[in-house]
């Protein structure tokens, strides 16, 4: 039992309760304002930020963004410089995010359903996958994304805790 995403209109959210009429107003300024910004982001960058979602939460009556945000995991991004080329000729854009683990998945036969193994990742696969998140960091950051040691992870998770905390 979980939440999962779903599609759901703005009447079915109010009528269920999920939040009222003015705190979906508010939402819907944050995710428009949010995506604005990221949309300017991404053409610094050379991209163009398709799309994405935004997750909020509620603690106290503030409303607050919760999880990560225009990063491959929540959003789709096509190269800005070969976009109109590649939509005259009704070609697939090229593009940086999930889509790709999604379509290797299924390619594997696995959907995601009840009762289904999920297909090994060889190291091939995995450092593949590794290298578009990295392509998409140096992208949108403008900086060489450099990787850390991978030795002693426990301590590194357990020294970036405690240095976050104090």
């Amino acid at each position: 039992m979980g939440f999962h995403d779903e599609n759901i209109s703005r009447e079915d959210i109010i009528k269920q309760g999920l939040v009222s009429e003015d705190e979906y107003v508010q939402l819907e300024k944050y995710s428009l304002e949010l995506f604005k910004r990221g949309t300017e982001i991404a053409k610094e960058k050379g991209l163009i930020l398709v799309d994405t979602k935004y997750e909020f939460g509620k603690k106290g009556g503030i409303i607050y963004l919760i999880d990560e945000i225009h990063t491959p995991d929540s959003s789709r991004y096509f190269y800005l410089d070969t976009y109109q080329e590649r939509f005259d000729k009704g070609e697939n854009q090229r593009q940086l995010s999930k889509e790709f683990v999604r379509e290797w998945l299924m390619e594997n036969n696995f959907k995601g359903q009840e009762g289904e193994t999920l297909p090994e990742m060889t190291d091939e696969i995995v450092n593949g996958i590794s290298e578009r998140y990295i392509e998409l960091y140096e992208k949108i950051t403008g900086e060489k994304f450099v990787k850390a040691a991978s030795e002693d992870l426990e301590d590194r998770i357990y020294n970036n805790i405690a240095d976050y905390l104090k």
